[in-house]
């Protein structure tokens, strides 16, 4: 049914932008010197361009579960307090990319850093093609700075790994044998009332063959908890499948693939010149500032046209 409505709202969609052209043609032979009439009929125009520029867009997001919602999340890697200030930034940058996007986002889950940032932080990005998007940004991601948190103010090289799951519907099939699940409860570490505080609401999950492990410590209630870190669990669990996917056809294709830290897709200079750039496109701009401001959509969409190239756009 949710697939139904998506169909239908996207052929109306199609209908209205229909309508519109048949209204700018008319309007095209009534605006013959009449400058107020063939500037509406401009901005008409360019708005309609703009529409279908990003329908076309969409086309790149050929996966099953494109347009579903996303859950994100970040990693410190190596390098200590920098490296947890790292996942705060990034954290900052991805909100801030959903937030120009008109996407909801709830964090779900966070660990604090020992003295700043975050250890690790899961997020939900509520939205039509938020995982479409947000697939390209998984991968390790390398900062290059003048540390704030070094006395001698040297530059540092740190490290935090970005994971983007699709939040699946529950009509997926993702088997998930409860046998092979672990649930662990405690009280939750964050702000939230005395209910949080004093019970053990907070969440554990272990899929003890994979050894995946997912917490849930947002909600008030053990069950809403567990709810949300099943959601997660099978979302980590459809990733792994489609990274063990990728990498027994780059096998085939006798291309090396190591999945390790050292494999960073995106590399972030802000010392000792500014510079963004990723690694897998060579895509990439002087304008850090804006990059951490959330404009990401450049190198996503480079991202999905060389994965369109190689045809390799679509995910299992």
């Amino acid at each position: 049914m949710q697939r139904l409505v998506g169909l239908r709202n996207e052929v109306e969609r199609w209908r209205q932008r229909s309508r519109r052209v048949a209204d700018a043609l008319e309007l095209a032979e009534l605006a013959d010197g009449d400058p107020p009439m063939e500037a509406e009929l401009l901005a008409e125009t360019a708005t309609l361009e703009a529409e279908v520029g990003k329908e076309e867009f969409h086309l790149l997001l050929a996966g099953p579960h494109d347009r579903q919602d996303a859950i994100l999340a970040i990693h410190a890697g190596a390098g200590g307090i920098e490296a947890q200030d790292w996942v705060a930034i990034l954290l900052r940058m991805y909100l801030r990319w959903a937030e120009a996007h008109g996407y909801q986002t709830e964090i779900v889950d966070s660990l604090d850093g020992e003295e700043a940032g975050l250890k690790s932080v899961t997020a939900e990005i509520r939205g039509e093609w938020a995982y479409g998007y947000l697939k390209a940004e998984r991968g390790v991601h390398r900062l290059v700075r003048l540390s704030p948190f070094d006395s001698a103010h040297r530059r540092h090289t740190t490290f935090a790994l970005v994971e983007a799951m699709p939040d699946l519907p529950d009509d997926i099939e993702i088997n998930i044998n409860p046998g092979d699940l672990r649930m662990d409860v405690y009280r939750s570490s964050s702000a939230g009332g005395q209910n949080v505080q004093k019970n053990s609401t907070a969440v554990r999950i272990t899929h003890l063959p994979t050894g995946v492990v997912v917490t849930c410590q947002n909600e008030r209630s053990q069950l809403q908890n567990r709810e949300t870190a099943m959601r997660i669990l099978r979302g980590r669990l459809y990733d792994l499948e489609l990274q063990k996917r990728e990498e027994e056809s780059a096998r085939i294709k006798g291309k090396h693939v190591e999945a390790g830290w050292g494999n960073q897709i995106r590399s972030y200079v802000l010392h000792p010149y500014h510079m963004v750039k990723d690694l897998r496109t060579n895509y990439e701009t002087g304008n850090t500032q804006a990059v951490l401001d959330g404009a990401l959509d450049p190198f996503i969409e480079a991202w999905l046209k060389e994965q369109m190239g190689r045809g390799s756009g679509q995910s299992p």
